[in-house]
């Protein structure tokens, strides 16, 4: 319910530009005596979904080790979960230019912008040499069946801000993707392949802490992988993309 909420809070505000000053809006406000317009009240639900989390902080630190303890850290892990599913749901709908629909791709496992640098076998050396060194600001989707590569773009709209849309590159099957978790000379990269290092994309993270998170994820991704395959093909030997 909250993901929708806030999914079509862009959509209601738009709306409310352009009927704010309707007389039947001002008349409504009237008749309840409500001090505030009708556009407060629709922020309330987005404002007090962040807010949840701090109280049930606040809660556990006087009832440590005390009756429903458990109760409230799982309360506040579930509350935090929400809070992330609806942050990573509301960059997802900003995606543009994906052909494909988005709901086949498993479910959105983290997101979150990179420095990014390829090392592509097919590509000439001129333009591989270059892509070597200079990096390129993206924005990743990890999903459970693929790996989305964007482009953040920002733009201004009728004198407000508009929210970050993401221009879509390209995509890697998590199938065919591999990851190594350190590279030489900087603690907050590590590397994902493809196809056998075929194409090989360096990625820097903006903390280690991002960067583990990241590399958590995409080897839970690949040891489900791996069990689902074994489960299947009980005496096969998958390719498994660890280094």
């Amino acid at each position: 319910i909250y993901e929708k909420y806030c999914q079509n809070k862009p959509r209601s505000e738009a709306l409310w530009r352009q009927c704010g000053d309707c007389q039947f809006f001002q008349e409504c406000q009237r008749r309840l005596s409500h001090k505030l317009p009708l556009d407060t009240y629709l922020l309330k639900p987005v404002q007090r979904i962040t807010k949840y989390q701090l109280l049930l902080k606040e809660m556990l630190k006087c009832s440590k080790n005390s009756e429903g303890t458990a109760e409230l850290e799982e309360a506040l892990e579930t509350m935090i979960s929400i809070i992330k599913s609806v942050n990573d749901s509301m960059h997802q709908i900003a995606i543009t230019g994906f052909e494909g629909d988005l709901n086949d791709l498993g479910k959105l496992l983290m997101q979150g912008s990179f420095n990014v640098w390829t090392d592509h076998k097919k590509v000439q050396s001129k333009v591989k040499d270059l892509a070597r060194f200079k990096p390129m600001q993206r924005h990743l989707f990890l999903y459970t069946k693929l790996l989305l590569f964007c482009k953040r773009r920002e733009e201004n709209a009728d004198g407000h801000e508009k929210s970050p849309s993401y221009g879509f590159k390209h995509s890697l099957k998590m199938s065919a993707v591999g990851i190594t978790e350190n590279v030489k000379g900087d603690i907050k990269k590590f590397e994902i392949w493809y196809n056998g290092r075929e194409e090989v994309y360096i990625i820097q993270a903006s903390s280690v802490e991002l960067k583990n998170l990241w590399v958590s994820e995409i080897r839970k991704v690949l040891t489900g992988q791996l069990q689902a395959y074994r489960g299947k093909v009980p005496h096969a030997v998958p390719h498994v993309g660890f280094l």
